[in-house]
């Protein structure tokens, strides 16, 4: 275990330099090296003892949420009683009771087509696009492939596994059958041609065989169905065919009755034919369910193709035929349905989405016995269904499962582990008030497999954004995933008529109610969404319902860089000292609604319309503020880029492109509204170019007393939206930059857009085309083109090439805000005692520290004004790095001396005491706004203030640890010293970065933009663990990928599905225990009793020996090069199995022994039967003999 101490740090520089030199690391990863200043030295710090380290790290999956993505299979075991969904993307998902939800995918990743389970075996076998079978082994947690069988001169199309066979018949696009030993996985030598099938006569060919099946009544007797509407009942034993049925119309589907006297077939006229084995030359019932009839009795028109059938029996009532498609072409604008045909009574289940296809739950496993339907499962391309066929009105069963993940497009998350317990409670309290009714009663049907709490028992709590407006509380507990609580947050704004077209103020096209951004502090239940439309809203938490009004208010942010040409340090004074208080804020008068007349130039109003009637808001999140950004001279807000909030010093602060807002959320009020450029004051580390050569203006921001104060500082009461401060101004477009354009929807964010990292320069150029921000962010070592491209390409809407040309628009240094938080911390250098402060990072690598004088006391909050003062600012990024031509690197005198500035936009802060714990931002504890029993509206607040008091416990020192998309930094506080720099990559960039807590220590994990995930112990920035396992392809994963406590992180995989993942050693160890069980031993049920006679002459089939007919010593072997035969790994985890799975096998032997037993005994009873028949008979015949022995024969 490596100890650090914090006195060996360079000596030699200057007192004036803010931060260590560090050496450079190559790409992907540098060496950690200490730097400082004498002076940082002067003070002796105690050695810091780091426990973590390489061994604490492995990223594995853990599970995947949500609906499969782009389903195409569907299967059943109707005796284990789990579900298989197989996918276009080559994955299958198998469910089973909730909490037992299996995630695998084939490695060529080609379509599955066809799914089909070894009933109550505990194997599966998928037959996908590339022509291949595999067999999967699902007596493992994470199945495994057994076998996999290529065929090379064929495509599959069709296959079909009889109940309780090894021999899988597979249909094939020339017309051909074979067979495969599911055990050995080897092609039998038997093999029925089409042209054999097929009578000689016949001069085309059948087409591809889209059904097989084998007869319930004679496991013999197989039915192979062709495309072109062919039928033929094969008798495998004399290997010929026993019948033919044609039929005019292409064939999708058969089903057998169950006593294998008739099959029903669908055709793609829309028709359903019933055929009789005894009469095959033509149906003997012919129906359209859904054509019209026409009035001179011709037959009726045709539909749309009935793509699947099912015929099921029932004892005691009519049979059911379901079936999907099949509706009228003339009823273009109905939605695709499932039809159920109960005798005489027809019901049409309309569905939202297209149905891929669907399968019939009946009792019995046996095909020769009346099936007794009792629930339909249906596989939508976005959905998934169960009805419940017991009951009249079918209705649904109410799924367990959280595939509706989905049900808008997911546009951010956030996920939090290891979270206070109380909240899941409290969130599934106000959540289940909202639950929908109309479900069946019946427990859900899908219930096999087994699964328990395992050892991890925190809670944790995955938020998701969507494009709707929505935002959803999961309990993400024990690797499972329930939905606690749902809000609308586009209910605080007014809904747009149909009759009055778009907005005017609109600045997107779709989804203008988009969550881009969350903030949650699960102590305080403060929740801050970020909406695409550059809004911000503050919710409370609250347990009772209230109808109250929104309160609500107007920042005006805008960018004054062309404002300022060179200038002089006198114009503009610099920030106060410590001392300087900010005057009281006033209110401003005037118009509360400002609309600039000069043409159709829109100025000082919002994009979206916050409802200004009382508002009746249900238990749960309840809107306490609204804050917009608003038009500026015709251009539109930009989107908010970066969010935090704290509830102990009640402010919100959120940051674009143009600029920086904090708002006193407890007063209703805007405390700072201050462009970029503004907070540097005369210190602007950049030499920044105009963008139009006009004479400099008047500096917006007043000074009264050389204090510098808000042009937007205001109060506001509930209910009434105030604007801020009128500044008119000319239009501010330079030459060769476009007047704006339309934020990307976020429906178009869940395209899937290939990607490839070395086309993005920086993550700033990444995250414009993910969030469509319109801004420019200049790039010090690379000289780039901005190419706007045609609005309507929404996906590529933002593209940087690497051109050496420097545009007008190049030098337009917009620098963003990208990184917030609020914490206890030095404001100042060499300050003695922490005090409230917000951290501002920007995408220049720049961090600023703004001081924030709060009331002395709490009963002064409510009516003292908070103050906020920028202090000091850091330059963050390497000081050894430069571009050759010079151009990135610039002297600036600044008020803490000379630095470098460099690339690199700040992405995560977090704060170490100086034992290296993490520090946590203060919080109040969360008390009901609305509660019954509070009389006084100003009852005293319960803060938490993580720092101790006193400086004997905390020590006299912090470590601020910062990290960009390029590298991380380890500062000590007060001194702002720089103590150790990691170079995190030189060819990427970071995505997201965080510093989490695992195992009682913290680390910052970072996840790079070329695949690889890393973590680096702290304070040292060791490099713990670096590993390439997740490529970007495509921007969704950028847009979702989290990290979280205890190893966690999570992103979104597909659009419909969470992919979770741990990067913990611990985790990945305990997570077989946590896994659920796909197969549990369950005995099969027994067939009904066909009676003796019946049994002998029934005709059942059961003397059918499949092995002798197509083992290799009758049918020969198939040729080689007809199909490959490619042994399965079969997983380690499958020999795990194997050697943990004694009781399993115990169990099965002791099922396997009472079979046997009761079979014995079955035997023994039918022996008796029959000797005691013989000796009957003996005796009848004796007496007959008896009786006619002594006549003769002409006497009979």
């Amino acid at each position: 275990m490596k100890k650090f101490n914090f006195r060996k740090v360079l000596d030699g520089l200057t007192a004036s330099s803010p931060g260590g030199s560090a050496g450079g690391g190559g790409a992907g990863g540098g060496s950690a090296h200490p730097g400082g200043t004498a002076g940082a030295a002067g003070t002796p710090r105690e050695e810091i003892q780091e426990t973590l380290t390489s061994d604490y790290f492995q990223i594995c999956k853990t599970v995947r949420h949500g609906f499969p993505y782009l389903p195409t299979a569907l299967a059943f075991d109707p005796v284990q009683k789990i579900l298989a969904i197989g996918t276009r993307t080559g994955a299958i998902r198998i469910l089973g009771r909730p909490g037992v939800d299996c995630y695998c995918q084939h490695e060529s990743g080609a379509a599955v087509l066809q799914l089909q389970f070894l009933i109550n075996e505990g194997a599966l076998v998928s037959a996908c696009a590339d022509d291949t079978l595999h067999l999967w082994n699902l007596r493992q947690k994470r199945p495994a492939i057994l076998h996999s069988l290529k065929f090379n001169r064929e495509r599959i199309t069709y296959c079909h596994l009889p109940f309780q066979s090894k021999w899988l018949y597979v249909g094939t696009e020339r017309g051909n059958t074979h067979i495969v030993n599911i055990e050995s996985f080897i092609l039998s030598g038997y093999v029925i041609m089409w042209n054999k099938a097929i009578e000689l006569s016949t001069k085309t060919h059948p087409g591809p065989v889209v059904h097989l099946s084998d007869s319930p009544r004679d496991e013999g007797k197989l039915l192979i169905g062709y495309e072109n509407g062919t039928v033929v009942f094969w008798d495998l034993r004399s290997k010929r065919a026993d019948l033919r049925a044609y039929y005019d119309e292409a064939i999708h589907s058969v089903a057998w009755h169950h006593e294998g006297k008739q099959f029903m077939c669908s055709h793609s006229d829309g028709s359903l034919t019933l055929w009789n084995l005894k009469s095959p030359n033509r149906p003997f019932q012919t129906t359209i369910p859904h054509g019209k009839i026409q009035r001179d009795g011709k037959k009726p028109e045709s539909c749309k193709p009935i793509l699947k059938v099912e015929y099921k029996t029932c004892k005691n009532s009519e049979p059911f035929v379901i079936f999907s498609g099949g509706l009228s072409y003339d009823k273009a604008c109905r939605r695709p349905s499932l039809t159920i045909m109960h005798g005489k009574a027809i019901t049409v289940l309309e569905m939202d989405h297209p149905i891929v296809d669907f399968l019939t739950l009946c009792e019995t496993p046996y095909p020769n016995e009346f099936q007794e339907p009792y629930a339909v499962v249906v596989l939508l391309e976005k959905d998934l269904i169960v009805v419940d066929l017991t009951q009249s009105n079918f209705p649904i069963f109410e799924n367990p499962y959280p595939i509706d993940i989905h049900e808008s497009p997911v546009t951010c998350t956030e996920y939090f582990a290891d979270c206070p317990p109380d909240l899941i409670p409290v969130l599934y309290s106000v959540g289940a008030k909202h639950k929908k009714q109309g479900y069946s009663n019946k427990e859900w049907p899908i219930s096999g497999g087994a699964w328990n709490l395992g050892a991890q028992t925190y809670p944790e709590i995955i938020i998701t954004g969507h494009a709707d407006g929505s935002v959803k509380f999961w309990d993400a507990s024990a690797i499972t995933l329930q939905m606690l609580y749902k809000l609308k947050t586009s209910k605080v704004f007014e809904k747009q008529k149909p009759g009055e077209g778009k907005a005017t103020a609109e600045i997107v096209e779709e989804d203008p109610f988009a969550v881009q951004m969350m903030y949650w502090c699960p102590e305080s239940r403060i929740f801050c969404v970020a909406g695409v439309s550059a809004y911000v809203v503050v919710y409370r938490f609250s347990k009772h319902e209230v109808n109250t009004e929104i309160a609500s208010l107007e920042v005006r942010l805008q960018y004054e860089v062309e404002d300022i040409i060179t200038p002089e340090p006198e114009i503009i004074p610099q920030f106060p000292d410590a001392s300087s208080q900010l005057p009281s804020l006033k209110s401003l008068s005037g118009s509360t609604n400002t609309v600039a007349c000069e043409g159709m130039m829109k100025d000082s109003i919002p994009c979206l319309s916050v409802k200004t009637r009382p508002v009746r808001m249900p238990p749960g999140y309840q809107a306490d503020l609204v804050i917009q950004l608003v038009w500026v001279d015709g251009e539109p807000p930009q989107q908010i880029t970066s969010l935090a909030v704290n509830s102990a010093y009640g402010l919100v602060a959120f940051g674009n492109c143009n600029g920086l807002a904090v708002v006193d959320f407890m007063q209703k009020t805007v405390l700072l509204s201050m462009g970029t450029l503004e907070l540097y004051g005369s210190s602007d580390p950049y030499q920044r170019q105009p963008r139009s050569p006009r004479k400099s203006k008047q500096f917006a921001a007043d000074h009264v007393n050389g204090h510098c104060t808000s042009p937007t500082s205001q109060s506001c009461s509930s209910g009434k939206r105030l604007s801020s401060a009128d500044v008119s101004k000319a239009n501010r477009r330079g030459p060769g930059r476009p007047p704006f354009r339309k934020a990307q929807s976020a429906a178009c964010m869940e395209i899937s857009l290939p990607v490839t990292t070395e086309g993005y320069i920086s993550r700033r150029a990444m995250l414009q085309q993910l969030h469509g921000i319109s801004s420019f962010s200049h790039d010090e070592r690379h000289c780039t083109a901005h190419t706007w491209m045609n609005k309507e390409n929404r996906e590529n809407s933002f593209s940087r090439s690497r051109s050496s040309s420097v545009s007008s628009i190049d030098r337009d240094s917009k620098e963003a805000i990208t990184a917030l938080y609020f914490m206890e911390s030095f404001a100042r250098k060499n300050d003695s005692a922490v005090s409230p402060c917000l951290w501002v990072g920007t995408g220049l690598g720049m961090v600023l520290i703004l001081s924030l004088n709060l009331p002395a006391s709490d009963d002064l909050r409510q009516s003292e004004p908070v103050m906020v003062s920028p202090s000091v600012w850091l330059s963050f990024l390497s000081e050894g790095c430069r571009e050759a031509e010079g151009s990135s690197g610039k002297e600036t005198q600044m008020l803490a001396g000379t630095v470098l500035t460099l690339k690199g936009a700040v992405l995560t802060f977090a704060c170490l005491d100086c034992t290296g714990t993490l520090i946590h931002p203060p919080y109040e504890v969360w008390r009901d706004p609305h509660s019954a029993d509070d009389g006084e509206k100003t009852r005293k607040r319960k803060l938490v203030m993580h720092s101790p008091s006193s400086s004997q416990d905390m020590g006299d020192h912090q470590f601020a640890v910062i990290c960009s998309e390029k590298q991380a930094k380890v500062f000590s506080l007060p001194s702002q010293t720089c103590l150790y720099v990691h170079n995190i990559t030189e060819t990427s960039f970071l995505l997201q970065a965080d510093v989490v807590t695992l195992c009682n220590s913290v680390c910052l994990a970072c996840f790079c933009a070329n695949g690889h995930i890393m973590t680096l112990s702290l304070p040292s920035l060791r490099p713990l663990l670096d590993i390439n396992y997740l490529p970007v392809t495509d921007m969704r994963i950028a847009r979702t990928f989290c990290f979280s406590n205890e190893g966690q992180a999570l992103y979104l995989s597909s659009p419909t599905e969470i992919q979770r993942l741990t990067y913990s050693q611990e985790m990945c160890d305990n997570l077989q225990d946590m896994l659920g069980d796909l197969f549990t031993p369950v005995e099969t049920p027994e067939a009904q009793n066909r009676g003796f006679l019946k049994g002998l002459f029934g005709g059942s089939g059961q003397a059918f020996d499949r092995e002798e007919l197509f083992g290799e010593a009758t049918a020969g072997k198939a040729s080689r090069s007809l199909a490959q035969h490619i042994p399965g790994s079969g997983g380690i985890e499958g020999v795990r199995g194997a050697a943990g799975g004694v009781i399993g096998d115990l169990t099965r032997a002791r099922i396997a022994l009472d079979e046997r037993g009761q079979k014995l005994g079955e035997l023994d009873e039918r022996t008796a039967s029959m000797m005691a028949s013989a000796e009957a008979f003996s005796k009848h015949a004796h007496e007959v003999m008896l009786k006619y022995k002594d006549k003769k024969w002409y006497q009979f």
